[in-house]
């Protein structure tokens, strides 16, 4: 947010534990006409969500290592199983020992030292019960798959993925083949968390003019 213009006037609402219907529900409340759509992860899918949902509101979609969803049923029961499985051994084990857990993924294994730091810090803040809904009522088994309706986007987006984040390098590749003003930014040297990571590639890309093809 910081490293935006001065034109614009960011609204970075915390996402709350679900459903996300209702989450959904509370970020169109907070979306005027003509606003740019930025999502990381979840929070992307959800921002797509809401293009999907009111696209004559949005002017320019940004998602940041995100996709969208899991185009197969059976994907998606087997993702709500471990879902749920992972929100109760959360409230077992506790907030700090599930965070350690969470960034030992492989997903986060090459990040800098000073880049999990803050990682660490941002997922504090929620507590473990908190983490725990997220996971039964956002997760990515929850929400229905958008692959379908990619082809009715017709504002700008911008696909942003990390340069070392080798699965959604290969997930904004398929989607840009379906959207039909897209363009994917690889960011150098960057991995999963490319807001933490590049926060100027990402601001530059929420100010990107058009979503004309390239790299």
């Amino acid at each position: 947010m910081r490293a935006l213009p001065g034109r614009y006037r960011p609204i970075a609402p915390d996402l709350g534990a679900g459903p996300w219907e209702a989450e959904l529900d509370r970020l169109e409340a907070l979306a005027p006409a003509g606003v740019v759509i930025a999502g990381y992860s979840m929070g992307g899918r959800l921002a797509l969500a809401l293009a999907v949902r009111r696209p004559e509101r949005v002017r320019r979609l940004v998602l940041v290592s995100a996709g969208p969803g899991l185009a197969r049923a059976e994907e998606r029961a087997e993702r709500r199983a471990a879902d749920a499985a992972l929100a109760d051994r959360i409230e077992r084990i506790g907030l700090e020992a599930f965070a350690r857990e969470w960034a030992a993924q492989p997903l986060f294994a090459d990040q800098p030292v000073a880049v999990a730091a803050l990682a660490h810090e941002d997922r504090v803040r929620r507590s473990a019960a908190g983490h725990a809904a997220q996971l039964r009522g956002l997760g990515t088994g929850v929400m229905p798959p958008l692959w379908e309706r990619l082809g009715e986007l017709a504002m700008p987006v911008a696909l942003v993925v990390g340069e070392r984040d080798a699965k959604f390098r290969a997930i904004a590749a398929r989607m840009a083949e379906r959207l039909p003003n897209a363009r994917v930014i690889v960011v150098g040297g960057a991995g999963h968390a490319v807001p933490l990571e590049q926060p100027e590639a990402v601001a530059a890309a929420i100010d990107a003019p058009s979503g004309t093809r390239d790299r």
